[in-house]
C-alpha cells in the first residue's frame, strides 16, 4: 500500500507586488524525499519554502499535510525574540529528557548555547535555528540555505546527519557538493513553474540545460512561423481579405504567444578589470607569528605569494583565517616575522560582512556614494573601471530591475547584497582580488561566473571559502589553518589537500600508529637540520623546501595536461598565454629550489 504523502500542494497561486510568483503550482514531498529545491536568485526559491512551511498564505490552492505530520523549518533569519540565550531557543518546546539532542547539534554545528541572544552574530543565531530543527526530528525538515556561516567540518557534520536521518528533507543551498551528496530528487523554480526531476543535483545541470535547448528550438520555429505567416498577409490579404480572417487570426494569436513567453534570465555582467600588472612577487612573509592573548593565530609561517596565484584560506570559524589575510596585507602587524608587499599592488576587498554596504542606502546611493565610483558633476552616473555609465544601466548588469534602484540595501536577498558589492568591487582596476566568503547565496549560475572570471583574471586572488566544490574549481594553493597556531601550505584545491594530507604524518597522530607512517620528506629534512650545523633561519629553510617542491612539481605537472591539448592555443590564446608564462615562472622557481635544497642538505651532512 502505498503511503500517503507528508506534504502537497495543489494549484497554488501567489503574486507579490501585482506580479505572479507562482501559478497553478503543483507539488508532492514523499516520505523518505530527499530534494534540491533550486532556480535563479530572486525566483522564488525561499518564498516557495514559506509557503510549504504553512508561513506565507497562498492567494489560492490548497496545502494538504496529514494529521500527525510534522513539518519543521530553518529559515535564513530566524527570530529569537524572547529568549535570553541561543541555548533557550535551541531547546524550546523539548522535553528535558530531550536536551542532549541539542548538545549533540549544538556540538556539531560549534555554537554555544550558553551564548546571550542579544549579543550574538548572525551565523549563530542561524547555527542555533539548525540545531533547534535537528533537535525537533520533524518528519519533514525545510531547510533554506543550512551551509551558510557554517565552516567545512560543521558541513561535514550535518552532511553526515542528514545522509542518515530517516526525514524527509527539501533543501536550498548554493553548495554544489552538499547538494550532490544528499539529494536524490530536484525541484526547479523557473519563472514561476516548478518542474521536478527524480534525479538528484548531480543531474540537474545536464537537464536544465536540455531543457533550455528543447525552449530554444521550439522558440526558433515560433519565430519562423510568424514571418512566414507575416509574409503571406503582406503579400496576399487584400486578394483574400473575406476568406482568410481566420488566418489572420492566428496569426494574431502566435504573436500573442511570443510575446506572453517570458525570457530567461540571464546572467550578470560581471567582470573583473586587472590594472596594471603588480611585481612578480606580490607577499612575502617569513617566519610569521601572531596570537590574540593565550590564542596562537599563526606560529613561524612562511609563504610567498607570485603573480597570478590562486591561494584559498580553510579552516574552521575563528581559526584566524581573516586576521592571517589582514597580516599580509600590512593590516595588522605580526608579533613576529616580517610581511613585505610586492610593487604597484591595487587591492579590491570582498568582504563577508558586507560592511561596504549601509542597509539604510538606496543601492542608488552605494553606488554613487562611493568615491572611487563618483562621477563629478553628474550625479546618475558611475565610474566603472575608468568608464562613466548610468546607475541604473550599470544596476541592470547586475540584475538589479529599475524599480529596485531606489530600494533600501536592507530590502535585498543575501544573493542580491552579493551582487551588489560585486559590482561596487568590479568597478575598480585592481592586480590584488581579497574574497572572504564570496560565494555565500549566490545561485549555481552566478557561481559558474564568478569561477570563470577569477579564473581569467590576470591577477593575484586570496580567497577564504567554505564550498568545497568552488575551492577545487579556483584555488592552486591551500592554506590549512588547524588549529593552535599550525597553517600548512598545500598545492591545488580542497580535494587536493585532503588526499596530500592523509599522506603525511599529523601533530595528532597517536603514538600506537606513528610506527606505521612513513616519515614525509619535510619530517625527515626537520630530523636532519635538528642535528646539524645550521644556522636557525637555514633549518627552517630545510624543513620548508621539500614541501614547496612538492607544490611546484604538482602546480607543473597540472600546466602540462592543459597545455597538452593541442587546440589550446587556437581555441584561448589568452589562456595559453598565461598558462606558459606560468609554467616557465614555476619551472624556474622548482630549479631553484631544488638547487637550494642540494646545498642546505649538503652543509647539514657536513655539520
Amino acid at each position: 500500500m502505498a503511503q500517503a504523502p507528508l506534504l502537497q500542494l495543489s494549484d497554488i497561486a501567489l503574486t507579490f507586488g501585482g506580479d505572479p510568483v507562482f501559478d497553478g503550482l503543483s507539488l508532492t514531498v514523499q516520505p523518505g524525499d530527499r530534494v534540491a529545491l533550486v532556480g535563479r536568485n530572486g525566483s522564488g526559491k525561499s518564498t516557495l519554502m514559506k509557503v510549504m512551511a504553512g508561513l506565507v498564505e497562498a492567494d489560492k490552492g490548497v496545502i494538504t499535510v496529514p494529521s500527525g505530520t510534522s513539518v519543521g523549518y530553518m529559515e535564513q533569519d530566524p527570530d529569537l525574540s524572547g529568549f535570553e540565550t541561543l541555548g533557550d531557543f535551541a531547546s524550546a518546546g523539548l522535553a528535558p529528557s530531550e536536551m542532549y539532542r541539542v548538545e549533540r547539534a549544538g556540538e556539531g554545528l560549534k555554537f554555544d548555547p550558553s551564548k546571550p541572544v542579544a549579543t550574538a552574530s548572525g551565523g549563530e543565531r542561524r547555527r542555533a535555528a539548525l540545531a533547534r530543527l535537528m533537535a525537533e526530528e520533524p518528519d519533514l525538515m525545510l531547510l533554506d540555505e543550512p551551509t551558510n556561516h557554517l565552516d567545512i567540518e560543521a558541513i561535514g557534520w550535518l552532511e553526515d546527519e542528514l545522509r542518515h536521518t530517516r526525514a524527509a528533507f527539501v533543501l536550498i543551498s548554493h553548495d554544489r557538493r552538499f547538494l550532490t551528496q544528499l539529494t536524490r530528487a530536484t525541484l526547479w523554480i523557473d519563472r514561476g513553474q516548478v518542474r521536478r526531476l527524480d534525479k538528484g543535483f548531480a543531474a540537474f545541470e545536464d537537464w536544465r540545460d536540455k531543457a533550455w535547448d528543447d525552449e530554444d528550438m521550439q522558440r526558433h520555429k515560433l519565430d519562423r512561423k510568424i514571418k512566414a505567416e507575416a509574409r503571406w498577409a503582406v503579400e496576399g490579404i487584400s486578394a483574400r481579405r473575406k476568406r482568410n480572417q481566420g488566418r489572420v487570426r492566428a496569426l494574431q494569436a502566435l504573436r500573442a504567444e511570443r510575446a506572453g513567453q517570458i525570457k530567461r534570465q540571464g546572467a550578470a555582467a560581471m567582470a573583473f578589470e586587472a590594472g596594471p600588472k603588480s611585481g612578480k612577487k606580490v607577499i612575502e612573509a617569513r617566519g610569521v607569528s601572531h596570537a590574540f592573548g593565550d590564542k596562537a593565530i599563526v606560529r613561524d609561517f612562511t609563504l610567498t605569494v607570485q603573480r597570478g596565484d590562486r591561494v584559498a584560506f580553510v579552516g574552521p570559524n575563528g581559526v584566524g583565517k581573516t586576521t592571517l589575510i589582514r597580516i599580509l596585507m600590512g593590516e595588522i602587524a605580526p608579533d613576529q616575522g616580517s610581511v613585505k608587499l610586492g610593487t604597484n599592488l591595487l587591492p579590491a576587498v570582498f568582504d563577508q560582512t558586507r560592511a561596504q554596504l549601509d542597509p539604510n542606502m538606496s543601492l542608488w546611493d552605494s553606488l554613487t556614494g562611493d568615491k572611487d565610483m563618483r562621477v563629478s558633476g553628474k550625479a546618475d552616473q558611475v565610474l566603472v573601471r575608468g568608464q562613466p555609465k548610468h546607475v541604473v544601466g550599470y544596476l541592470k548588469e547586475f540584475l538589479f530591475d529599475e524599480a529596485q534602484a531606489r530600494a533600501p540595501v536592507r530590502s535585498l536577498s543575501g544573493g542580491e547584497k552579493a551582487r551588489l558589492l560585486l559590482a561596487k568591487i568590479m568597478a575598480r582596476e585592481s592586480n590584488l582580488l581579497v574574497l572572504d566568503e564570496p560565494t555565500n547565496d549566490l545561485d549555481v549560475e552566478t557561481l559558474d561566473l564568478l569561477q570563470d572570471l577569477l579564473g581569467e583574471y590576470d591577477g593575484t586572488v586570496l580567497l577564504i571559502s567554505h564550498d568545497r566544490d568552488f575551492l577545487d574549481r579556483v584555488a592552486s594553493t591551500t592554506i590549512a589553518m588547524e588549529g593552535r597556531g599550525r597553517a600548512v601550505v598545500y598545492a591545488g584545491g580542497w580535494s587536493d589537500y585532503q588526499a596530500q594530507k592523509s599522506e603525511t604524518e599529523t601533530p595528532d597522530t597517536p603514538a600506537s600508529k606513528a610506527k606505521t607512517v612513513k616519515p614525509s620528506p619535510k619530517a625527515e629534512a626537520k630530523a636532519k637540520s635538528a642535528q646539524s650545523g645550521l644556522t636557525f633561519t637555514e633549518k627552517h629553510r630545510l624543513e620548508e623546501l621539500p614541501g614547496l617542491i612538492e607544490r611546484l612539481e604538482s602546480e607543473i605537472a597540472k600546466l602540462e595536461t592543459l597545455m597538452a591539448d593541442p587546440e589550446l592555443f587556437t581555441r584561448e590564446p589568452v589562456k595559453f598565454k598565461k598558462a606558459s608564462e606560468a609554467l616557465t615562472q614555476r619551472q624556474e622557481a622548482l630549479a631553484s629550489a631544488e638547487e637550494e635544497w642540494l646545498t642546505l642538505e649538503e652543509k647539514a651532512e657536513a655539520g
